[in-house]
């Protein structure tokens, strides 16, 4: 039995929910800044005044004025948020499901070790994950080129690669999750993906907390940051690399251990 191509059938019409979700909405959004445009510039002036809250979002950076700003700004935020819970919600429920379904014992009796089980669901899980970002990313780069505006590929390549390792992260970190327990995890693996957004906006806030941003995965994506050539700190990137290869390292040991009969 393969089960990266049972996963693969048995989640494509969610992914494509999802990609149509969330990719068609920043597309659209794209597309509608034309007839903003005017209103738009008239109102960066005042977003960017805004204290706090115009640094949490990039206002103070870049102005919403322009298409590459407002993408940086509104958009690229919406989709990381978005592919962050679609991450969450495929996760989540990738090994649990084999219990509260209670298919295990279907699983159990056929000729394919635990390790197997756990490789192929976390190849399908990181296929979609990739598939929906590079879909995603094209479509935006396909807006951009219809608004006749030039964006610059180097961030946008940048953006979309730091995108994907948010995505792989928060994926990995539901995936472990759902390795622990036998029912539906997809409200944890929702509120993870909440949570980790709400820290990073808050860390940018309150400089009492600054020290957060090393925990969310957001921190690294920020797509202002990317856009304004801001330095952000290699060893973000390493603590998130390695909070993803400690998650699926647990997710192994705990499935592989899992006494299904209890």
């Amino acid at each position: 039995m393969n089960l990266y191509r049972q996963e693969m059938k048995m989640n494509f019409k969610s992914f494509l929910i999802w990609v149509l979700c969330v990719g068609g909405m920043c597309f659209g959004c794209i597309l509608l800044y034309g007839s903003v445009e005017s209103s738009l510039a008239d109102m960066g002036d005042l977003f960017s005044q805004m204290g706090a809250m115009s640094a949490a979002f990039g206002m103070d950076r870049l102005s919403i004025g322009t298409l590459s700003g407002y993408y940086a700004t509104e958009i690229a935020m919406i989709h990381s948020l978005g592919g962050a819970m679609f991450a969450a919600m495929l996760g989540s429920n990738l090994l649990s499901k084999e219990e509260f379904g209670h298919t295990v014992e279907f699983l159990a009796v056929l000729p394919i070790s635990r390790r197997r089980i756990v490789c192929e669901k976390y190849l399908a899980l990181l296929s979609y994950l990739v598939a929906f970002q590079v879909l995603c990313t094209i479509s935006y780069i396909g807006g951009f080129a219809i608004m006749g505006d030039e964006i610059e590929m180097g961030h946008m390549v940048t953006l979309a690669l730091t995108q994907q390792l948010l995505l792989v992260e928060v994926g990995t970190i539901c995936f472990c999750i759902s390795a622990f327990f036998g029912k539906n995890m997809m409200g944890a693996g929702l509120g993870v993906a909440l949570l980790f957004f709400t820290v990073d906006l808050m860390c940018r806030i309150v400089p009492a907390i600054e020290n957060l941003k090393y925990i969310t995965p957001f921190y690294y994506c920020n797509a202002t940051d990317i856009f304004t050539e801001t330095e952000v700190s290699a060893g973000i990137f390493g603590i998130g690399i390695g909070i993803t290869v400690l998650a699926l390292g647990l997710a192994h040991w705990q499935f592989s251990r899992k006494d299904f009969g209890a």
